[in-house]
């Protein structure tokens, strides 16, 4: 049926009004709600994975340069739009930690698990890049345990990999970073990575970070420098930390320094009004301890560990009163507290005990002379679920072996590879001069082989000990094992090569040194330098072999003229034959107009040859015709040669026209 014009106009507007097009509501009484889960096992799953996530995943508010709300709709408007490339990236939220890749984090916790950080390292870089990509947080548990380890090689290589790799690292990580830089005394570079943190990455420094910071710079004795970092702390809006200025009150203790420990505590107790953190407490007593307050530093003490007490005590916080007590006179005291905090032990609920509480008793027992209790207590460890480091075995061992107890230090070196744990380059040094200074040549020798077989590497102090060790006792032979042991992985001084030389010209090896010397202009010819080759023609002269250093050195030149050469020569050889190669493989027309030209060439020289043949056979030919002519077989034999001729320079000609 057709339309008016004025009927179709105004139909067109009834379908243009965009009230008509809103969807129909469902009635008020039907339910909207529906099920998400199949299953109670599924429900079950979908809430633990939500608890884990409000656990560990850091809030938002923690990322600086995150896009404002008001900016969302216009992203979303420009989908296409590209991200700054430069732009730091964001690290992965702990949601991410889920499916395979959880799966691959607790396969690599279970190597961490076992000791096993080679494993767990290797595990961790073939995965980057699989399928199976790890997280920041497999990573940063990698990383932490090669810190307990003292491993700071390992982690830095690991770092670099990630980061090269394009891992995007969390505070965790930065954290952890900073923390080996200060282990290692690199506190330049540790406040270097902390401001990089605070200008570059997409997040601020957690309280953690200012923690590691602070404890760092105070036990490399930076202590002012420290200062300066708990104000920018609070300048940045971070609340006033307790666990900062217990750090900082001890810095103070050491700088014999009573009244900066109670400025600090007026200052806490200003910030936070009442103090309930005990943490303080230990580094409040040793003031008082200073100052010669003994009475009020036990009334401090009374009140922290009073059963009404409002102070919160933790493991470390008691670890901070033990020390104070123990080294103040108060050991009795010490021990009772003790006692106290094994009673309240009870893992998880309470934890009042930890590694650090055994390492404070065992200086405790060693500095009242009780070495059999210490190392009583020691071993008594693992009852209360606590694991000793190598950190705690070369504490004990160090106060064994300084007190002439070398079998038990050794007893306790033995015990290490049962309890999991590695032993250091300390380890082996404190048993290898122990040793010595016990006349156990042999067992110091072994322990510095036993070292360098394992794969750790004794600097050069440690190495000149042993060599002057076994000098001393007449085993030049062994000391110059071990030189060549070494030479290649130490970078010796001067001072070094000096000494082994000397012991080698006083027993009358001259040619071992000159071997050395060899040795030395072959490796690195700039490590002899004019002052050794002054003390080397020195111990020579009185042999009267001067000349043979300087016949040494110019054999050693020659050699490595005559190699120079030899390698120079093998490269033309080499060259050309790969020219000869090269043209014998590919035909003379794929060189283009020059080879044609060549080819041309050669086939015109080849023409001129056979016609002045011809022009000499003719000459012959008429000088016999006119000196015998009888003499016609000849002629015949001449005709029968141009034919020869003339077929010759047919052929080459064929030949030059296929060219």
């Amino acid at each position: 049926m057709a339309l008016s014009k004025a009927s179709f106009i105004t139909h067109l507007k009834i379908l243009t009004k965009p009230h008509l097009h809103h969807p129909l509501l469902p009635p008020p009484f039907l339910s909207l709600r529906r099920l998400s889960f199949a299953t109670p096992e599924e429900a079950a799953a979908e809430r633990r994975r939500r608890k884990r996530r409000l656990r560990i995943e850091p809030p938002l508010s923690s990322l600086r340069h995150q896009q404002p709300q008001q900016a969302q709709p216009q992203s979303r408007q420009n989908p296409n739009q590209n991200d700054n490339p430069n732009a730091p990236k964001i690290p992965e939220p702990v949601s991410a930690l889920s499916g395979n890749r959880l799966n691959l984090h607790n396969r690599i916790l279970g190597l961490i698990r076992v000791n096993d950080l080679d494993e767990a390292a290797l595990l961790t870089r073939h995965s980057i890049y699989s399928n199976c990509r790890p997280t920041i947080f497999t990573v940063n548990c990698v990383l932490a345990a090669q810190l307990r380890q003292s491993r700071y090689s390992d982690l830095l290589s690991l770092h670099r990999f990630i980061t090269q790799a394009g891992v995007a690292a969390n505070v965790v990580t930065h954290n952890l970073l900073i923390n080996a830089y200060l282990d290692c005394r690199k506190t330049d570079t540790a406040l270097e990575h902390y401001k990089q943190l605070i200008n570059d990455a997409p997040f601020n420094p957690s309280p953690t970070t200012y923690r590691i910071l602070i404890k760092g710079l105070v036990d490399n004795g930076k202590v002012e420098r420290a200062m300066e970092l708990k104000e920018e702390m609070l300048g940045k809006g971070f609340e006033a930390d307790p666990v900062v200025y217990s750090y900082l009150m001890l810095g103070h203790v050491k700088d014999s320094n009573a009244d900066g420990v109670f400025e600090l505590y007026e200052e806490l107790k200003e910030k936070l009004g009442d103090v309930d953190d005990g943490v303080v407490v230990g580094s409040l007593m040793k003031g008082y301890f200073m100052r010669g307050m003994e009475k009020e530093a036990m009334e401090c003490y009374a009140e922290a560990v009073a059963d009404d007490s409002k102070i919160r005590m933790s493991a470390v916080s008691f670890n901070s009163v033990l020390d104070a007590l123990s080294k103040n006179g108060k050991f009795d005291e010490a021990m009772s507290l003790f006692d106290r905090m094994l009673a309240e032990h009870n893992p998880p609920r309470r934890l009042s005990v930890n590694l650090g509480s055994y390492n404070v008793m065992v200086d405790g027992f060693c500095g009242e002379g009780r070495f059999k209790d210490a190392i009583e207590v020691f071993r008594k460890m693992g009852e209360t679920r606590c694991r000793p480091d190598t950190l705690s075995y070369n504490n004990l061992i160090e106060q064994l072996c300084n007190n002439g107890m070398l079998a038990d230090a050794e007893e306790l070196y033995g015990e290490m590879a049962n309890k999991g744990v590695n032993p250091d380059e300390f380890t082996y040094v404190l048993l290898m001069d122990t040793c010595f200074k016990e006349s156990r040549t042999e067992d110091a020798a072994g322990y510095f082989r036993k070292m360098v077989e394992t794969g750790l590497r004794p600097n050069l102090a440690v190495y000149n000990r042993l060599v002057d060790g076994l000098v001393k006792v007449g085993k030049i032979d062994e000391a110059k094992s071990f030189y060549d042991l070494m030479v290649k992985k130490l970078k010796m001084d001067e001072a070094s090569y000096k000494f082994m030389m000397n012991t080698l010209f006083e027993v009358g090896k001259h040619d071992e040194v000159l071997k050395m010397i060899g040795d030395m202009l072959d490796d690195d010819p700039s490590e002899f330098t004019t002052d050794l080759l002054e003390f080397v023609k020195e111990g020579l002269r009185k042999e009267g072999r001067e000349e043979d250093v300087m016949k040494l050195m110019e054999d050693k030149e020659r050699e490595k003229a005559e190699a120079r050469a030899k390698e120079a020569a093998a490269a033309e050889a080499a060259k050309a034959s790969a020219k000869a190669a090269v043209a014998s493989l590919l035909p003379s027309k794929l060189f283009g107009s020059k080879g044609a030209e060549n080819e041309s060439d050669v086939v015109s020289e080849k023409t001129v040859e056979a016609g002045s043949v011809n022009g000499e056979v003719k000459d012959v030919e008429k000088e016999s015709i006119g000196d015998s002519p009888a003499e016609f077989g000849s002629e015949e034999a001449t005709k029968d040669n141009n034919s020869a001729d003339t077929d010759v320079k047919g052929d080459d000609g064929a030949e030059q026209v296929t060219v």
